[in-house]
């Protein structure tokens, strides 16, 4: 860890990283010198964890054909290579940040073995106490905050379309019924819903990158959690929010629709491999979790870090994602 500019200790937040970035960067507390716990807490979202699981299963199962190579089956091998780039993202950035970044004081890593004995119980819960309602009081503030925002938009709409979508869907299609007829009103009211229109307004900035205004819905939505761009985009396709992609019948069927969606900008379907593994990339380095923010902001005690934080990896998924769109088109 010492030539990226992290400590020993780092390897735990680092390691947990892999389950959910929230507890990891809480457990960076334990790291003493302020600038190794500042990186860890940096450069810990950069792991892959559950969250991302959803959209690489679903975007690899688009774009990697389930063959083998060598005896090793090719989504499979993907999906390794993504959690590989995750490590690789977090030293590259460690080791970046570590050039910006003055340490106050030296460091040393120093680990203290006690004797271990029963815990004192009322200690523990009263740490439990102290560290959880820290945390549901300091970070779930920006969680709320960013919650309703995102609910709002996509719950409310700029014009009478959104508020007549049961009428207009039905006029349009009255052979519909039942949950067809409601997963078409859903579509209906996100495209013309607030979020709707925003997805329409960022286009041209993600038009470089393969998306279409539907997948860009997808990613001002998945802000709130990175496994919300599934759910999304079954609702832009009429399929309804709960699809499961543990269940083959219900991935099966998203990836049929996914495969037939034509990108209206390009004339080819929206997810190819260039599209597909522009998408990849963004997941794989960008900040789309508003509880991750939420929480740094709680360890940092700074607004500053958590925005550079933020925009250091969201600037690095866009170029990422635009460089492999662009050679691989």
């Amino acid at each position: 860890m010492r030539p990226f500019g992290l400590n020993g200790k780092s390897v735990i937040p680092l390691m947990s990283g892999a389950a959910c970035a929230i507890p990891a960067v809480m457990a960076a507390r334990n790291i003493e010198n302020p600038k190794e716990r500042l990186l860890t807490m940096l450069v810990t979202p950069f792991m892959t964890c559950s969250a991302r699981l959803p959209i690489y299963i679903v975007i690899i199962g688009l774009i990697i054909p389930n063959d083998s190579f060598l005896g090793f089956n090719l989504q499979g091998i993907t999906l390794f290579i993504m959690y590989i780039l995750g490590i690789v993202g977090a030293l590259a950035s460690a080791w970046i940040l570590n050039k910006v970044i003055k340490s106050i004081r030296s460091s040393f890593l120093i680990f203290e073995l006690p004797t271990y004995k029963m815990p004192d119980w009322k200690n523990v819960m009263t740490n439990v106490w102290d560290k959880a309602s820290g945390f549901l009081w300091e970070a779930g503030k920006i969680i709320l905050m960013i919650s309703i925002v995102l609910w709002v938009f996509g719950n409310f709409g700029p014009n009478r379309k959104f508020y007549d979508a049961e009428e207009i869907v039905q006029q349009a299609n009255p052979n519909l019924s039942g949950d067809e007829l409601e997963m078409e009103i859903g579509s209906y009211k996100l495209e013309h819903s607030f979020l709707g229109y925003i997805g329409m307004g960022i286009e041209p900035l993600v038009r470089p990158l393969g998306y279409d205004w539907k997948m860009g819905i997808g990613l001002i939505s998945s802000f709130a959690a990175r496994e919300v761009f599934v759910g999304t985009m079954a609702v832009v396709y009429s399929m309804g929010p709960d699809v499961d992609i543990e269940d083959e019948g219900q991935k099966s069927s998203l990836l049929t629709r996914m495969r037939s969606e034509i990108n209206a900008n390009t004339g080819k379907p929206a997810y190819n491999f260039a599209s597909g593994i522009s998408l990849l990339l963004f997941y794989a380095f960008a900040m789309q979790c508003m509880a991750t923010i939420g929480v740094v902001r709680k360890e940092t005690g700074s607004w500053k870090w958590t925005l550079i934080q933020t925009l250091f990896m969201t600037g690095l998924a866009y170029v990422a994602a635009l460089i492999a769109y662009q050679i691989l088109k």
